[in-house]
């Protein structure tokens, strides 16, 4: 699973004119799973992810994690993380599980990150054209890749 993290002074997620998801501080979670994933992936990013301290204390240092902090979370599924762009000009996507997969992966990510927050987690749409709309703060952007844990 590759994860793209975006910490957010607000986040949100559109389909069809309806807004289907938002935040307001916390992170905006971009989630793309490959075919090989599985719970072990979920495992060890829902960890990474709620205990990465990318918050600032009151001193300005980056010290506090999305759980010290007590802020919000939005995921949204993003096949596209796992295009490959070795040939040609048109990214391939064989790494992307297909929808009968990724689908109940996703929402198994979703549940473990709600129960780790113990809230709600907000979600787009799976397979829906999404607009998602940000303000990234800091800006903070961080990859995180299941299968290259670094």
């Amino acid at each position: 699973m590759k994860v793209v993290i975006q910490k957010v002074a607000q986040a949100s997620v559109t389909v069809d004119k309806e807004i289907v998801g938002a935040i307001e501080e916390g992170l905006l979670l971009l989630v793309g799973v490959g075919h090989e994933d599985g719970v072990e992936d979920i495992e060890y990013l829902v960890r990474k992810i709620t205990q990465m301290r990318i918050f600032e204390d009151d001193q300005g240092v980056m010290n506090l994690s999305v759980l010290d902090k007590k802020a919000e979370v939005l995921c949204v599924s993003q096949f596209t993380l796992l295009a490959s762009t070795k040939k040609g000009n048109r990214p391939s996507y064989s790494q992307a599980a297909r929808p009968e997969i990724a689908l109940p992966l996703f929402n198994q990510f979703v549940e473990a990150m709600s129960c780790s927050l113990g809230k709600p987690v907000p979600t787009g749409v799976f397979g829906a054209h999404m607009d998602v709309a940000l303000v990234n703060n800091g800006p903070i952007t961080i990859l995180l890749d299941s299968k290259s844990p670094n």
